[in-house]
């Protein structure tokens, strides 16, 4: 089928246009690498297509990564992005632009953008209610005193984001039960997935200035799938006092796809009602302040088979929220900083998306076609998928997140 001929009901249409980076199969050459952008089946060289219409940015397009156009700030973003949808729409311009496009499965997808540094937040109540109560059952109220106040995070590892697709080695480090007498070191037996919502930062900020609620959308690109792997057993033993560490560091996977914010008015939404007073930097119900949760449909499988469902609407902590929180303190934004909302889980229990939630900690392990699992086997593929509703009934599309355990 020809590229401009999408499917009627394509989550990947004109009217998503996600950016990724990518080289066409069989070239090693890291030179070759190029902006892309998807369109159904097929992917855009847009910095060719720019190149041949002459388009006024056709240099953020034709840069090896998408930091360029990241950085170049809401009116270029809008800009490029009515251009490309022009590209791909008119007919006047199918000549130039048909040859330019590839198949998906003639290219070979890249991280799209080069991750600065990467903070993952704690955003959803069910899911930290969920994780209070598993371990710290006798509590009693299963989150911490201060949940409600401020959006937890950690700094996370930039340097071990991959892209989709990517093998993660199963991690090794210390462990300890409760009942053990010393701790022990090896593989990691309690290997689990996150699904997470990603924020790409584009315009970087000052250092000293906090970026308030209503500077979102001044500074976040675009949002991606993300699977922010975690060794439970390694991090149950190391987190107290300060936290996440290698059980978090050693992979978190990202999708090839980034989808601008723009392409998700229609997914805009309110987030859940507040139960706490919020002090003024966190507070979204004052005026001049957008609703600033999402609506995005998650699905997790392991192996192909759909354990989970886990709706974004019911974070509690919102993106906007989230980035002021981060740089309150004046902590500076750069380009391609990378924050992720923290696992996302609703009410119910086919919407957890963690297996720690989904088996209770391993005491209610999955019914799986080949076997049950508690936590991950080698070998193991988990596959995150969503969309979002976008207009007049349409769907918008976000890039997948797989990955492949394999033994460290």
């Amino acid at each position: 089928m020809p590229p401009f001929d999408v499917p009627e009901g394509d989550p990947f249409g004109p009217h998503n246009l996600p950016y990724g980076e990518f080289s066409p199969s069989g070239s090693s050459d890291s030179a070759d690498r190029r902006v892309g952008v998807r369109l159904g089946d097929h992917v855009l060289d847009a910095g060719a297509a720019a190149t041949a219409l002459d388009f006024a940015h056709a240099d953020l397009l034709t840069a090896p990564t998408l930091n360029p156009l990241l950085a170049a700030g809401p009116a270029v973003w809008a800009e490029v992005r009515e251009s490309l949808t022009a590209w791909v729409t008119d007919p006047a311009h199918r000549a130039a632009v048909e040859p330019l496009f590839y198949e998906l499965t003639q290219v070979t997808l890249h991280l799209p953008f080069e991750v600065a540094d990467y903070v993952d937040f704690y955003a959803s109540e069910h899911h930290a209610r969920n994780v209070g109560q598993i371990f710290r059952p006798d509590a009693p109220d299963p989150l911490t005193p201060n949940w409600k106040h401020l959006p937890i995070g950690y700094h996370g590892r930039a340097g071990t984001i991959v892209v989709s697709g990517t093998d993660v080695v199963r991690p090794s480090g210390q462990r300890k039960a409760p009942a053990d007498p010393a701790p022990v070191f090896g593989p990691s037996v309690r290997l689990d997935i996150e699904a997470e919502v990603g924020f790409v930062v584009g315009v970087p900020s000052a250092q000293g200035t906090p970026v308030p609620l209503t500077g979102f959308r001044d500074h976040v690109f675009g949002l991606c799938l993300l699977n922010d792997w975690s060794a439970r057993d390694i991090q149950a033993w190391e987190y107290v006092p300060l936290g996440p560490f290698l059980g978090k560091s050693f992979a978190t996977s990202v999708s090839a796809w980034i989808t601008p914010l723009a392409a998700l008015e229609a997914a805009r939404v309110a987030p859940p009602e507040r139960t706490h007073p919020l002090l003024p930097y966190l507070d979204d119900s004052a005026p001049g302040v957008e609703p600033g949760g999402y609506d995005l449909r998650i699905s997790v499988a392991i192996n192909g088979q759909v354990v989970a469902e886990p709706p974004f609407s019911t974070m509690y902590w919102t993106g906007a929220q989230q980035l002021a929180h981060l740089t309150v303190n004046g902590a500076s934004l750069r380009t391609g900083d990378l924050y992720a909302s923290g696992t996302v889980s609703g009410p119910a229990e086919r919407q957890r998306g963690s297996l720690l939630e989904l088996t209770w900690n391993g005491r209610d392990p999955l019914e799986l076609p080949d076997s049950k699992r508690a936590f991950l086997e080698d070998g193991d593929v988990v596959t995150f998928t969503a969309w979002a509703p976008g207009k007049d009934g349409s769907r918008i599309g976000l890039g997948e997140v797989e990955g492949r355990i394999v033994s460290g």
